[in-house]
């Protein structure tokens, strides 16, 4: 199967070149830059040097390929127009080059934000109405709707929290467990749903090769829910620690996400923690349910936070991150 990733040289983007590789599978490697593409070409990957603004290069790399897997985007902006014009807009260009030069399927990797929270207790599947409660939300249900109006078939994966290996987001939470101190919005009782990096790669290589999860819209995860005091209790036992967690209420939130979202505004920066994020924070749980995914594709999640938390520990330390 030929398959175009976008996003290529980001952390899932690189386990999905992986997962592809071991298929089989014969990759192009859309990039913005090659020197951050090292190692890839050596191992087969053709590259194609572009980006989302970009509709020759787009079509370029799309050109006769079988599957399309769209990863590229922005998790952080300093607008939502910032946002829309990466996450709609750019994934509309992409749908629009393939369609094109190819007869691909798309698979979007969007996010569990895109579908909003849920009451504790509560999983999505799919099935409900979105609800995003985020301008980085919203611009990635646009995005879903970009490849619905699209004329080529699609699949949709909202992934949770994701973490593994390269992670530099959930990167903070180790270090932190590591440190001993920890701290959490609200009460700790938030549920969540996550998901290992290198299972989200292997999930959406079998999406790709599915022709039963066309037209539809999919959670890869774990099937566990945690809290978010357990997850980070879990981390603190792959680091080898006992972390004392400190609870934050919505209002110091607040003030340290306004502080933080100002000084990036003054260097001229985007960042991922404004005060739009507290309905993140401060929702009751973001929670899904893998089995439709799993009766589509057979694929199954194989790390739990255990051992998918002692993997990345391990990775970081190799890495020299720890």
């Amino acid at each position: 199967m030929k398959a175009l990733v976008t996003g290529s040289t980001g952390f899932v983007g690189r386990h999905l070149i992986d997962a592809l590789l071991r298929r089989g599978d014969t990759v192009t490697a859309l990039v913005r830059s090659l020197a951050r593409a090292g190692g890839y070409a050596e191992r087969g990957v053709r590259l194609i040097q572009g980006d989302l603004g970009d509709p020759a290069g787009l079509r370029q790399a799309a050109r006769d390929q079988d599957v399309v897997y769209h990863l590229a985007g922005l998790v952080a902006a300093r607008t939502e127009a910032e946002f829309l014009a990466v996450n709609r807009d750019g994934t509309a260009r992409v749908v629009s080059a393939a369609a094109d030069v190819s007869s691909a399927r798309i698979v979007l990797v969007s996010s569990m934000a895109a579908a909003g929270p849920v009451p504790r207790g509560r999983r999505l599947t799919g099935a409900e109405p979105a609800r995003p409660v985020t301008a980085y939300g919203r611009s990635k249900l646009a995005g879903e709707d970009a490849v619905r109006a699209g004329r080529l078939p699609w699949t949709i994966i909202r992934p949770p929290a994701v973490y593994g290996p390269f992670d530099t987001e959930m990167f903070r939470l180790f270090r932190a467990a590591r440190l001993g101190v920890v701290p959490v919005f609200g009460d700790g009782n938030q549920e969540l749903s996550l998901v290992y990096g290198p299972d989200l790669a292997k999930a959406l290589a079998a999406t790709g090769a599915s022709f039963e999860t066309s037209g539809r819209i999919f959670y890869a995860c774990h099937p566990e829910v945690l809290s978010s005091a357990s997850l980070v209790e879990a981390i603190g036992r792959a680091v080898g620690t006992r972390p004392r967690l400190i609870r934050l209420p919505r209002w110091s939130a607040v003030a340290a996400l306004s502080l933080t979202h100002s000084v990036a505004r003054i260097r001229g920066r985007a960042t991922l923690l404004t005060p739009d994020k507290t309905h993140d924070f401060f929702a009751p749980a973001w929670t899904a349910d893998p089995a439709p995914l799993e009766a589509a594709t057979g694929w199954r999640a194989e790390h739990d936070i255990t051992a998918g938390a002692e993997a990345t520990a391990h990775w970081y330390r190799g890495a020299g991150w720890l």
